[in-house]
């Protein structure tokens, strides 16, 4: 099987077919997830919630993303491999080459995935330039929480909404090969997929996105604590996981997945 590339995956929004995202953090759930057809896997520091049972993203280290990034790759022979930045690993251009090489050369991992907006131009553009693919991450960004205070749909005032298209604008120029739109209201994501040329990938960003993403452990109900708004249990109407991945990815290519109910106004 060939490895999916950015290449495919801009020949796909090209097309208008939806790209299906999922996280892992071991072998045994990323070998089911690539069987099951999903472009593209994510090694999200979301583990350190629904892996290490931590309040939030910030603890997750280097050395954390490193490993499980390492074991997720050993069993990926299809999906495209995207790996997490934690908290504090990319603070300077330099730092961030730094650890993003370490995340491709050593563990792996296709592309790299980091948080913010205009203040990481010079980040991706230094990444690019030394042909590392980037993961660009808009709207609700974990890693802010202390800032934020709370877990919220981001964009939703004028103000706030212009920033987000203008720093998404600014990312895609700068080099970034993908976003992710994460709990924003659906038409300003829609808007910002419209005019980037590169995929989007949304959670809880409404249906216009060029691909969705979710917390395998939110898809298959066992995540601790509530179960997001946008996110749904594909193991319940299913007979395995198996069965609930290959229904979670035909849903999104059909556009049945995410409905008004999983999505912001």
């Amino acid at each position: 099987m060939k490895k999916i590339t950015q290449n495919q995956l801009l020949a796909l929004k090209d097309k208008s077919e939806k790209i299906t995202c999922l996280t892992a953090y071991d072998a045994s759930f990323a070998s089911q997830i690539d069987a099951a057809g999903v472009e593209v896997i994510l090694v999200g520091d979301s583990l350190g919630m629904v892996v290490q049972g931590r309040d939030n993203t910030l603890p997750v280290s280097m050395d954390d993303m490193l490993y499980h990034t390492k074991i997720v790759a050993r069993a990926v022979k299809r999906a495209m491999l995207i790996a997490d930045m934690p908290f504090m690993s990319y603070t300077s251009p330099t730092l961030a080459l730094e650890n993003a090489g370490r995340l491709i050369k050593e563990a792996g991992a296709y592309m790299v995935k980091l948080e913010g907006g205009e203040e990481q131009v010079e980040t991706v553009e230094l990444l690019s330039k030394y042909k590392i693919p980037v993961c660009a991450h808009l709207g609700l960004q974990p890693q802010s929480i202390n800032k934020l205070g709370a877990y919220k749909v981001q964009g939703r005032n004028e103000k706030a909404a212009g920033k987000m298209f203008e720093d998404a604008l600014a990312l895609e120029e700068a080099g970034a090969d993908l976003l992710v739109l994460e709990c924003i209201p659906k038409q300003l994501a829609a808007k910002i997929s419209k005019y980037l040329k590169i995929p989007t990938i949304g959670i809880g960003a409404g249906s216009e996105c060029d691909g969705q993403v979710l917390v395998l452990y939110d898809l298959i109900g066992i995540s601790l604590g509530r179960i997001p708004k946008f996110a749904k249990n594909y193991l319940e109407n299913s007979g395995s996981i198996q069965e609930a991945l290959k229904l979670y990815a035909s849903e999104v290519k059909a556009g049945k997945f995410p409905l008004a109910e999983h999505s912001f106004d």
